[in-house]
């Protein structure tokens, strides 16, 4: 670290990394390195984490870098200072995503305390929900949220609609399952009861004997492959419901886009998390191109679906796993 950045600055760097690691990605393969300069950080891809089979344009592995870039903004504001960003500064170099500074000294809100608050408590959910609606002012605070972040949260409040989703999911989901490449791509990042590995999706974090949720069932992802693997929750019979079903959408789909909707999405999945929510995620249907497609026709106004999930309340208390951030960081 530069020895003219001084003990404060440097701490707020360092805790923006920390916090950073602790964005959600697909199937927990934290596709994100950082190199610290003086008081800047750099923002990396790392495309040996990228999906190359469910995620070859690297659409996915962006929206996570985008949630770790948003942890990264959160955390220097609520530390005390204005991040300054610069998306996708040098096109020679596609990998650097962003650079991140902590600016000029300013005294974070209320807000900004909550959602940072979050960032440790926030879980990925993989089963149904409590029967609790999500009530609409949340559902309209969340909305707003994904708009400060140049997305938007679509709700879907019709039955066909949220039926239509479901039933793409599943069929994704049965083709993927089919497709070997698909199978040996989520055997990858599957981890065993007792796995040392802080990456990839722990046993624990699904249920052993998932049921259907009502009134839609959404395809989750066959994590075991047959194996007794899974949580033996306790809560499953209260824990059947399908959520509130939400796609967010951005009006582009270049890299810029990608990292908004990722921004857009932990700042969506803070906020829900304040109020007691958890998410589940079901991407199958928009790692097939024909799909999402016809997704972002018919469903989405022509706007770009970038994550199709379910919100609701959840009695799953599980833990994550997460690389340190000592494993992801370069420091000069």
């Amino acid at each position: 670290m530069n020895t003219r950045v001084s003990g404060a600055v440097a701490g707020a760097v360092h805790a923006a990394v920390e916090a950073a690691v602790l964005a959600p990605s697909l199937h927990n393969t934290q596709p994100w390195s950082f190199a610290v300069s003086g008081d800047e950080i750099a923002l990396r891809a790392d495309p040996d984490r990228r999906l190359h089979v469910a995620d070859p344009e690297g659409r996915q592995m962006l929206i996570s870098c985008g949630a770790a870039l948003f942890n990264v903004r959160l955390t220097l504001s609520a530390l005390g200072y204005e991040p300054q960003v610069r998306v996708l500064p040098d096109a020679d170099r596609p990998l650097l995503l962003a650079t991140i500074r902590p600016g000029a000294r300013v005294e974070p809100d209320e807000h900004t305390r909550l959602l940072h608050a979050e960032i440790e408590r926030r879980r990925t959910h993989r089963a149904g929900f409590t029967g609790l609606p999500v009530p609409e002012h949340v559902i309209e605070a969340l909305t707003a949220q994904a708009g400060s972040e140049r997305a938007d949260l679509v709700t879907v409040e019709s039955e066909a609609g949220v039926r239509v989703l479901a039933a793409l999911t599943n069929a994704a989901q049965d083709v993927q399952s089919q497709d070997r490449a698909f199978t040996l791509e989520v055997m990858r990042w599957s981890r065993p009861p007792g796995s040392a590995r802080r990456d990839g999706v722990p046993a624990r974090s699904y249920p052993a004997a998932p049921r259907r949720t009502s009134p839609q069932h959404f395809a989750q992802r066959d994590y075991a492959r047959g194996q007794a693997w899974g949580s033996q929750a306790d809560d499953l019979p209260v824990s059947t419901a399908t959520g509130l079903v939400a796609v967010l959408t951005t009006l582009g789909d270049c890299r810029e886009d990608w990292l908004a909707a990722g921004q857009a999405l932990q700042r969506v999945l803070l906020h829900a998390s304040a109020y007691g929510l958890s998410a589940a995620f079901h991407t199958q249907a928009l790692e097939m191109h024909d799909l999402r497609e016809f997704i972002r026709r018919h469903l989405c106004a022509g706007a770009y679906p970038q994550m199709i999930m379910r919100l609701g309340f959840a009695l799953d208390e599980s833990g994550s796993v997460r690389r340190a951030s000592s494993d992801v960081l370069e420091e000069s």
